[in-house]
């Protein structure tokens, strides 16, 4: 199918914004012939490998570099950038036996990643290459190499690395995805290592929440009422669990006492077992914090207290701690 011609009208840009990313989409559909075999094998060595996968190249290459080990540390995969020129005086240190260097050229002839190859050898590292040469000097010296060759690039001079960037980066995105499948990394998996982010929130558990220990409102079945007030406003979470041997009997609000002290007049003579709320509703630890919080809500209460199966108290979460933190 013909491509519609630019319109007389267009302005210059738009056509040559049109025009690189054609170029550039064509470069990333080009790559795809490349795969094979090879693919896999070092998808199948990074997931047996219990090493980081370090990322090496220089200028644009570089900065591809960075990205696909960002893109791999957040999905379950170590991997850091270190720049190759700062390896030759030194910081090769920081690789050591068992680690996976995979390193980007596209003209596979980079003088600073060639130098350090031996290095790289004698160290024990596997030596994973990108290149757009594979009959280059990197490629030929790798022990596994991924062809990144494209067609032409994107720059009308033919000089900026285009092209051949993004057609890279598209690989290392691939890696890093096929990798991912393989470990069977999962949404809770990425939410651990994004704790601050919007999923990890979602997938925060009562337990990263709640209050624990001497935070916890406690009373023993045969507290006195006074002292039962007592800590439910010492605690300040307008409630306490009642406790018979060890474990959770019931518990006392703040609703619960006006509409007791409206009822009975003696109650303050009484004890806590004789005033609580037998079988309250409780969660476990492991729960998801939006479960905690859509029971609260649908309940119409402010605290939930945790526990186990067997009714031990563990801790206490408020609605106060769940509110503003986007858990749906």
């Amino acid at each position: 199918m013909a491509k519609p011609e630019p319109s007389p009208h267009e302005h210059p840009s738009l056509v040559e914004a049109r025009r690189v990313l054609e170029v550039e989409a064509a470069a990333i559909l080009s790559v795809i012939k490349h795969l094979d075999d090879t693919f896999v094998n070092v998808v199948e060595m990074l997931y047996s490998s219990g090493g980081r996968v370090v990322t090496m190249g220089l200028g644009k290459s570089g900065i591809i570099c960075k990205k696909i080990s960002a893109t791999m540390a957040s999905t379950g995969t170590p991997s850091f950038f270190l720049h190759p020129t700062e390896a030759i005086h030194g910081d090769l240190g920081m690789i050591v036996r068992g680690d996976t260097v995979l390193a980007i050229s596209n003209s596979g002839e980079t003088e600073e990643l060639i130098r350090i190859l031996p290095s790289l050898k004698r160290i024990g590292a596997e030596i994973v290459s990108i290149t757009g040469n594979p009959a280059s000097t990197l490629a030929k010296a790798s022990d596994h190499h991924i062809s990144a060759a494209i067609p032409k690039e994107a720059c009308p001079l033919g000089l900026a690395p285009t092209a051949s960037t993004t057609a890279t980066l598209a690989l290392g995105d691939a890696l890093a995805m096929a990798l991912l499948l393989r470990k069977g990394f999962k949404e809770e998996d990425f939410a651990v290592l994004h704790p601050g982010g919007k999923l990890g929130k979602r997938f925060l558990r009562v337990r990263d929440l709640m209050h624990t220990g001497n935070a916890v409102p406690v009373v023993e079945s045969t507290a006195t009422m006074n002292d039962t007030i007592y800590e439910m406003s010492k605690k300040g979470f307008g409630i306490t669990a009642v406790v018979e041997q060890g474990k959770l009997a019931g518990v006392i609000s703040d609703g619960d006492l006006r509409r007791l002290l409206q009822k009975d007049e003696r109650l303050l003579r009484k004890t806590a077992g004789d005033s609580m709320k037998r079988n309250p509703l409780t969660i476990a630890d492991s729960e998801l914090a939006s479960a905690a919080l859509q029971i609260m809500e649908e309940r119409k209460v402010t605290s939930l207290f945790v526990a186990d199966e067997a009714r031990h108290v563990q801790g206490i979460i408020h609605i106060h701690d769940l509110w503003g933190l986007e858990l749906f």
